[in-house]
Formats: C-alpha cells, structure tokens, sequence
C-alpha cells in the first residue's frame, strides 16, 4: 500500500506535516558537486488521466516534470518515441524490462483525477528501473486546476531531492527588470515568473526607472529603487495586493540596493549623503535608520548572510572596487576579494558557504564565486557583461543577467550551476536585467 504525502492547494499552497517520516535512502546516487557529471537517463510517460476532465493536464504536467529535471543538465529525457512500453496502470507494478531495454535508470509514473468540485489530484511514484525498487513513498498533491504547474514543479522538487540528495528549487519564482525600446531611451519595468519563465506578470508600469528588485523572505513582498521622484529612492511592494509605500519618508538622500535581512524585519541599503556613500540598516517596524559605515569610500550593494549576523558589501575604500565583510552590527570591515580586478554585487549563498559577486578583469565580466573568507576563487562565466548573480533556493545554481556587445546591448536572463556547467539562457519576452531568485513557494 503506497502511503501518501500529501500537500493541499487553496489560493496558496499549505504543507501537512508528519504524515509519513523521512525517505528512504536513494538507490540512485549524483555527485552534483563533481566536475563532470554523466546525466541519468530518466523516463516520464504521460500520466494517467484518471478522470475524463484531466487528460490534457496529465500530458502537460508530465512534460514540465521532465523539463524541470532536463534544465539542471544532471538528468537526461527519453524521448516518447523510443517507449516500447506504457504505463496504463498507476497502481500496478511498472514492467521493469519495458524501460531497461531503453536504457532508462529512474522512471516517472503518475496519476491526474479532477473532482467534481473542479479540484485537481496529482500523485506519482519513482523508481530505479535497474534495481526494479521504487525510491521513497508515492506522494500526492492536490489543489485548483490553476496551479496544476507549482504541482509538476512539487513533483519535480521531490525527484530532484531524492536522487541527489538536496533539496528542490523548482517552485519559485524570479523577479527582474523587463525591458524594452532602443538603448537610449530604454524603458524599465518590474516583471515577475515561475523560475523557468513561464505564469509572467508586470508589478509596475514603465513611466519611471525601476532598479534592483529584491524578495523578501516572505516571497510576497519585494523591495526595489525608483527615480519616480528624480532621485534615487527605496519602495516596498506587496506582490499579491499591488500595495507599495516609500520605505524612508520625506527622504532627501538618494537610496539604492536595498536588500530584506534573513528575518524580515529589517532592510540594508546604500544611502548618499554629501559625498559620502555608506551602508545603512533601516528597522522596517520604526523606519528607523542605522548608518553601518563611515569609510570616505563608495560602500555599495550589500547582503546579509543566512543567520542575519554579517553582511558583505563592495567598496572602493581601497583604491578599486573590492569585496568586504562586517558585522550586521557595522564596526571593522575585512576585506576578502584578492584575485586582481574589480569586484561587485556581491550575494550571499543561502547555504552559508559561499559568496557570489561580478568581477571586471582585462575588459571582460565575470560571474564567480568564492568561499566566505575570499579563498577558493572560482570565475563561472565570462562575457562582455555578465552581472548580478542570484542564488537558487538550495545554494546549487545562479541566475545572473547577460549584455551582448553593439548598440542595443539587448540584456538576457541567464543561469549556471555552480561548477560552471550548464549554462542556460531563461525565456523573457523582452530584455531582462537584474534578476532575484525566491526561496521555494509555500
């Protein structure tokens, strides 16, 4: 009897906890930290409408299962046209040699009913073809028709996390700079997507500049730059009501690169006074204000670590723009970039491990990464302008912005793992610049 784990889907989505225990250990086993990684051979048949309203979901839903797998470049689709088998039966034992012969390592089976009160029921199982086991329980999902994709993204997430061993980022979401128009009069507004593109919606119109949005840890709210004014300032915007407000009234300074602490209560940001650029800590309750530094340099682009504790931000305190971290506190700065160049934007990993940033080197950007002390420096890209890197919810992967050389510059949303592999362009029907990865959806 497959037990359940069961995940119900209202307006949002809400996790039932303590329904069935850890997984089983994964008889499928990737190293997604290696440097060259063969890709698992997987097979997701079309999944059975158990109902007459779910055949066309049932097709669909499957094809963004694997689309999701095939994206991570760690897992390898079996076309359709090289089944010799079929799976008619959600409940019955797979024919194991029907999927061996066409060399499948993991197979994909599952289940689409609708309700008669038009709700959606998705499950499915997982197995390794060559050791004829399923890999963990069967899972269920279910919710409204609408959001029959953040339910393949769950089953996605669920697979990804049982052969690899970490957890999913595939139910989430990015929000970005759409753009459009020539490169001297660009217009900017802020868009919002599922992680691979798709369910695209406008947050602003495009009568102001926009810059840098951020998501809070909420993944509902966002905080980003405006010129609506002239100047430079900072806004909150709640994603689901449209509602926004200034987060510093009557403000005469220019703010800029804001970001949420770990916690949500507060916000770090660049504030211009004078001639001075420093980093400032604002209490999103009070809406009072910390200044963080004092240096007589341009201190930018701040971000706190995971457990809100320190924050790295760039300076050109030093002569060149470089990478430094301090307490959240404020105090002593340490400076941890040393490669040559000029350093950027850095982020911290959600992981805790790892800082990513964009280096300028020799006429060229780069996105890279380096452990929190400066060391181990690793350059994942490099390009005429590659900028901003974001991190996926689990730690493994970036998304960063691309501009190409010439007169339009045409920016593109791009994403790389973290070994430098699998360097993928992300569907915008537009320029798109300056992209924030959310964590996982609720």
């Amino acid at each position: 009897m497959i037990n359940y784990f069961k995940f119900l889907f209202g307006v949002g989505l809400f996790f039932m906890a303590g329904l069935v225990q850890a997984q089983d250990r994964p008889t499928i086993e990737i190293d997604i930290s290696g440097g060259v990684i063969e890709p698992i051979p997987v097979a997701v048949p079309p999944f059975i409408a158990e109902t007459n309203g779910a055949q066309r979901l049932a097709g669909d839903i499957a094809s963004v299962i694997m689309a999701d797998l095939a994206s991570t470049g760690l897992f390898r689709e079996i076309p359709g046209t090289a089944f010799i088998g079929a799976v008619t039966n959600f409940n019955a034992q797979p024919v194991f040699s029907d999927w061996s012969v066409v060399n499948a390592q993991a197979l994909v089976t599952g289940a689409v009913s609708t309700g008669a009160d038009g709700r959606l029921v998705v499950k499915f199982r997982l197995f390794d073809v060559f050791a004829q086991t399923p890999i963990g329980d069967g899972v269920q999902y279910a919710g409204t028709q609408e959001n029959w994709r953040r339910m393949a993204h769950k089953v996605a997430d669920t697979i990804y996390s049982r052969i690899t061993g970490e957890s999913g980022y595939f139910d989430s979401r990015i929000v970005f700079i759409a753009e459009s128009g020539p490169k001297n009069d660009r217009r900017k507004r802020i868009a919002a997507m599922d992680y691979d593109g798709a369910n695209l919606r406008y947050l602003t119109d495009d009568s102001a500049i926009v810059l840098a949005p951020r998501f809070a840890p909420n993944n509902r709210d966002i905080i980003y730059t405006s010129y609506e004014s002239g100047l430079p300032q900072v806004f909150l915007l709640n994603m689901d009501t449209g509602r926004r407000s200034q987060l510093l009234d009557n403000a005469t300074n220019m703010a800029t690169a804001p970001r949420f602490s770990p916690d949500g209560t507060k916000v770090v940001m660049s504030i211009i006074e004078g001639s001075n650029t420093d980093i400032y800590q604002v209490d999103l309750n009070s809406r009072s204000r910390i200044r963080l530094t004092n240096s007589g340099g341009i201190d930018t682009t701040p971000s706190y670590s995971p457990d809100g504790s320190q924050i790295v931000f760039a300076s050109d305190r030093g002569g060149s723009q470089q990478l430094y971290v301090m307490s959240a506190n404020g105090g002593a700065a340490q400076r941890i970039s040393s490669g040559g160049g000029s350093y950027g934007t850095p982020v911290w990993s959600p992981r805790g491990d790892m800082i990513a940033f964009t280096k300028m080197r020799s006429g060229r950007f780069h996105i890279g990464v380096m452990r929190v002390d400066g060391s181990r420096e690793n350059l994942l890209t490099a390009s005429f302008i590659d900028e901003a890197p974001t991190w996926s919810p689990n730690g493994r992967v970036l998304m960063f912005f691309r501009e190409t050389a010439g007169a339009n510059g045409a920016p593109q949303i791009y994403s790389v793992d973290l070994t430098g592999r699998n360097l993928r362009r992300i569907d915008t029907p537009s320029f798109a610049s300056d992209p924030d990865w959310s964590g996982v959806l609720r």
